[in-house]
């Protein structure tokens, strides 16, 4: 449990100008960490393999070495890299966590690709299990439809290989940080400042 804060307000509608300019510059030291705590978070997927033949981080990097070797740009590898990163704490839901956690830095696009990717996904085994592969059908007509549907048949489904040389988490964390260094979009970012908010 941390100790007190800087401001003596005991509910919010009491405090003062002065109080939230405070508060704020302890949000953005704050947020300068974030990358740091997503890149621990991915580290958890470690040694636990789902039934796969490789461990979930292994598939993260697997599926962001390919991305790369394949000319993605930085911000398409980062999130190939964290599309599964919720797995630990959103077992039923986990690309939607991931995307929650990317909503802000990335391109719609790229935020579409990650919210939708384990519908896509499905695509591959749903039948097995006696769920319907063509779900991602009902995004038929969604303009992101074919990005994702691509993300999936050329970096995801395929990243399941002992065999394959796959980048370590050291040659990405470059990207994350500067990734999470600059939010496009924050509720708590007036527009005009976005982008050096985190700088």
């Amino acid at each position: 449990m941390s100790g007190p804060g800087d401001t003596t307000f005991s509910a919010m509608r009491d405090a003062t100008r002065e109080d939230y300019q405070q508060i704020a510059r302890h949000s953005v030291d704050f947020g300068k960490g974030q990358s740091h705590r997503v890149l621990a978070h991915l580290e958890l997927l470690a040694g636990d393999t789902g039934g796969y033949a490789v461990d979930r981080l292994t598939h993260s990097l697997q599926t962001a070495t390919r991305a790369q070797r394949d000319g993605r740009d930085d911000e398409y590898v980062v999130c190939a890299l964290l599309h599964d990163v919720g797995d630990t704490l959103a077992c039923t839901n986990h690309a939607e966590l991931a995307a929650t956690i990317l909503a802000p830095f990335v391109s719609e696009e790229n935020h579409w690709i990650v919210k939708h990717h384990a519908i896509f996904q499905g695509y591959y085994f749903f039948h097995h299990l006696g769920l319907d592969r063509d779900m991602r059908d009902r995004y038929r007509d969604h303009p992101h439809w074919k990005a994702c549907a691509a993300f999936c048949e050329k970096y995801d489904q395929n990243s399941f290989d002992v065999s394959y040389d796959t980048l370590p988490l050291s040659h990405f964390e470059p990207l994350v940080h500067e990734l999470f260094r600059k939010p496009r979009k924050s509720i708590y970012v007036p527009e005009e400042a976005r982008g050096a908010a985190a700088v």
